[in-house]
């Protein structure tokens, strides 16, 4: 079995920055409607995630309708298969396997390198029983989506044009850390972990040939990690 050669960009570095770009006036955006949609049905919550994550969602629609209208009207490309969406070569229960193995032995790696417990802003959002669910229920559908539509299904295949596979996979998954670092203080060692799943994912972008294969394996890992979160009832997991 061998990777798929038709992933390689047709998009440029500009479209990169480009979408960089948009994507803090999206998401401001998208925040911004959300609270406007609150305010008109003069309703409010005091769950924190529950107004947050609808406002992160609709930006990153925003961002990907944007993303969308550039591959159209530059490229007369369409979306989802210009960005991998298409049948694994893999089976689909071989993907949720290697997720969930995934999860585990990152657990494992960070028992070893001895993570910290730090306050963070995603601890807050998972204070509360109703705000624990609507994270855990985004993090295993939707959030894993839009990441991997980001990063293993735009960024990925223009790094490995430049870099080869290895260097396209590791640059991508770097990229991964840093995005959520903020969520986890800064510390070293939740750089790593989430790096390493953000390269085993961008692994499976390459080796399956579709970002869709990414994108289970992505919901296999979170789902795992928030199981052993809510049986642990302490740490919140490394990534959603």
């Amino acid at each position: 079995m061998t990777p798929r050669d038709e992933d390689e960009a047709f998009w440029s570095y500009r479209d990169a920055l480009l979408f960089a770009g948009l994507s803090i006036p999206c998401l401001l955006g998208g925040a911004l409607i959300a609270k406007f949609v609150l305010v008109a049905l003069w309703t409010g919550t005091t769950h924190k995630a529950l107004e947050l994550l609808p406002g992160q969602f609709i930006g990153y629609g925003l961002l990907f309708g944007a993303l969308a209208l550039l591959l159209q009207t530059e490229y007369g490309r369409p979306f989802w298969r210009s960005l991998g969406f298409r049948a694994p070569r893999l089976s689909y229960p071989s993907i949720t396997a290697l997720g969930m193995t995934l999860a585990f032995l990152v657990g494992m790696l960070g028992a070893v390198l001895k993570t910290p417990e730090v306050p963070s802003p995603m601890k807050e959002l998972l204070d509360d029983r109703v705000s624990l669910i609507a994270v855990a229920f985004f993090g295993v559908t939707l959030g894993p989506l839009c990441e991997e539509i980001a990063f293993r299904g735009f960024l990925q295949p223009l790094f490995m044009r430049s870099l080869g596979a290895p260097g396209g996979i590791l640059l991508s998954g770097a990229a991964f850390g840093l995005l959520h670092l903020p969520q986890y203080g800064y510390t070293w060692q939740h750089g790593i972990l989430i790096t390493l799943a953000g390269s085993a994912f961008g692994w499976m972008r390459w080796y399956s040939g579709s970002t869709l294969g990414s994108t289970v394996m992505h919901c296999a890992y979170n789902l795992t990690l928030f199981v052993g979160f809510f049986a642990a009832g302490s740490r919140a997991p490394h990534s959603w």
